[in-house]
């Protein structure tokens, strides 16, 4: 006589829920969870230079430079984090000479891939804010060279 198959309940299936009715308990997802993972999948976009209004930057700049407080992965991203669902906000400063609609369009359709994909998460809404463009010459290290010397 065959045993009828039963999944394990930890196996992952493309395209579940976080909670299926007949589970064996309930997952929950924190918004740090969501606003990290947001904030990492901005930061690989090409033309993103930083997160964040200018006040939330200089802040961080500070509390990394203190021992033991880690670096900022969640300045300049605000999360709403539901059962199935998440809306995630976005403040960006864009790299001079990127074309803002591009970098736009590659931060929502990575931040939505990721975390989807990490959390099971279904995300309903990105919204960007660019707050600033960085110059080639702000921060001192990225000067042009002269031509003459």
């Amino acid at each position: 006589m065959a045993q009828p198959s039963v999944s394990k309940p930890d196996t992952p299936v493309v395209g579940s829920s976080l909670n299926e009715e007949g589970a064996a308990g309930k997952t929950t997802i924190s918004s740090v969870v969501v606003q990290k993972v947001a904030g990492l999948a901005t930061r690989e976009v090409t033309g993103v230079h930083a997160l964040g209004g200018g006040v939330s930057r200089a802040f961080g700049a500070i509390r990394e430079r203190i021992p033991g407080s880690g670096t900022v992965t969640t300045s300049g991203v605000s999360v709403e984090v539901g059962e199935k669902q998440a809306a995630i906000d976005l403040d960006v400063v864009v790299e001079y000479g990127a074309r803002i609609v591009d970098v736009a369009r590659a931060v929502r359709r990575n931040v939505i891939g990721q975390v989807e994909q990490i959390t099971g998460l279904e995300v309903i809404e990105v919204n960007i804010a660019v707050n600033d463009i960085h110059l080639p010459d702000e921060n001192g290290g990225e000067t042009e060279t002269s031509r003459v010397e």
